[in-house]
Formats: C-alpha cells, sequence, structure tokens
C-alpha cells in the first residue's frame, strides 16, 4: 500500500479484546509504513502500552474487559499534554452509546470497524497531523443521541465563548454540523487557508485539543441546538 512518498514516521498502538481485529489492522498499517508498537487486548494493557512505547496514535476499542476503551482513553490523554498520544475509537457500531462519552474525554474522533484499509490508513494520519476525524454522517447521529438525552438543557451561551469573533463563531456553529475545510471554506467564500486559521485561532482561546472538542462543545453551550439550528 506504501507509494513511496515521503512521509513522516508514525507509531501505533492498537488496542482491541479481538485478536483477528489486531492482526488485520495491525497488516493495513504496516502496509503503509506505520509502525505498530504494541497490541492490547483490554484497556489497562493499552495504557501500560502507551506508557511504554509512547505513539503517535492509539487505535482504541470501546468494549474490552477489564479498563473499557472511555476510562482507558481519559488516563492516557491524561498523562500527555498537547501534542501528545491521540486517540480514534473503533466501535462496531455507528450508534454505539458510548461513542459520545469516549469522544467527550478527549477522544480524536472514530472508526467503524469495517472500514477499508485506505480509510484506516488516511485516519490515522489525519489524526496524528492533529486534525479530528468525525464525519458529517456521524455527527449528525452523534448530535441526534445526544439530543435525546439532553432536551432540557437551555440553549444558552457560555460565556467563555465571549472571547470568539463574531466570523469565529460562525465557523464553529458550521464545523459543528460537521463541514470539513474545504466545506467551510466553499460555504463561507474563504479560502481554506483562513479557515484553518480561524479553527486554530478557535481552538486556542477555548483552550480546546481538537475540532471534536470544538463540536461537543458548541452543543453543550448552546452555540448550536441538537435540532440543527443555531441559538
Amino acid at each position: 500500500m506504501a507509494d513511496g512518498v515521503n512521509r513522516p514516521a508514525l507509531r501505533a498502538v492498537i488496542a482491541d479484546d479481538q485478536a483477528l481485529v489486531r492482526t488485520g489492522f495491525g497488516m493495513i498499517l504496516a502496509a503503509d509504513g506505520i509502525e505498530v508498537t504494541a497490541e492490547a487486548a483490554d484497556g489497562a494493557e493499552a495504557l501500560a502500552a502507551v506508557r511504554r512505547t509512547r505513539p503517535d496514535v492509539v487505535l482504541m476499542d470501546i468494549r474490552m474487559p477489564q479498563m473499557d476503551g472511555i476510562e482507558a482513553t481519559r488516563r492516557i490523554l491524561a498523562d500527555g499534554g498537547p501534542g501528545g498520544t491521540r486517540v480514534i475509537i473503533l466501535t462496531t457500531y455507528d450508534l454505539d452509546h458510548y461513542v459520545y462519552a469516549a469522544l467527550t474525554a478527549g477522544a480524536s474522533g472514530f472508526l467503524l470497524k469495517d472500514v477499508s484499509p485506505e480509510h484506516l490508513v488516511a485516519a490515522v494520519r489525519l489524526v496524528q497531523s492533529g486534525d479530528a476525524l468525525l464525519a458529517p454522517v456521524i455527527t449528525r447521529r452523534l448530535i441526534e443521541r445526544f439530543a435525546q438525552r439532553e432536551e432540557a438543557r437551555p440553549a444558552t451561551l457560555h460565556r467563555d465563548l465571549s472571547g470568539l469573533t463574531p466570523r469565529e463563531l460562525e465557523v464553529l456553529r458550521l464545523l459543528a454540523t460537521g463541514l470539513s475545510n474545504a466545506e467551510l471554506a466553499d460555504r463561507l467564500l474563504l479560502s481554506p487557508t483562513t479557515i484553518k486559521t480561524h479553527i486554530g485561532r478557535i481552538l486556542s482561546k477555548l483552550d480546546l485539543r481538537d475540532r471534536v472538542q470544538a463540536v461537543v462543545l458548541a452543543y453543550e453551550t448552546g452555540l448550536v441546538s441538537p435540532a440543527g439550528g443555531s441559538s
């Protein structure tokens, strides 16, 4: 699968209680030049592997014995600062009710286990580069589930958003619908570079790790309503 293009060396840990999943994903990553530094069958093993090998990315199953993927994610991300190990959640179903908890724990996105080899590799490289993985269709379904649990939440702006400019608030509203940088640029008639700059400033001002956390914050603060509108 490797195409000869010079790319930064990447290191990954695969945590899943199914040996076949670990083996299959490991082969896919290795074929693209991504080093699998360790495999783990539960959350406790994943935490130990990350502390031992300090990978760039962890592919983390949610449902595992001993310690689940949510708690493992929380502990892994508590260990490192900005630019540290990032976590991609693996799930069998895109409506897994643990996904929201995993994202709020700090995961940079999630993938279905039937992901194609190309998408898996692209996702690992995307997240390692500092971006976040949250497809629009997954965002919408996640929000629908969130809305079912949080119907009584008042749509009021959190005071922390007061530091954003009107343009940054507009970018955050659209970002929360799951638009990519290119789609944001088209919608706002701006260049992708300008969009990236706006997002970077939003993350910095709100002290957020990535755009997944920005999406969660946008809904939790009422900047965007679960029904799809903005406040």
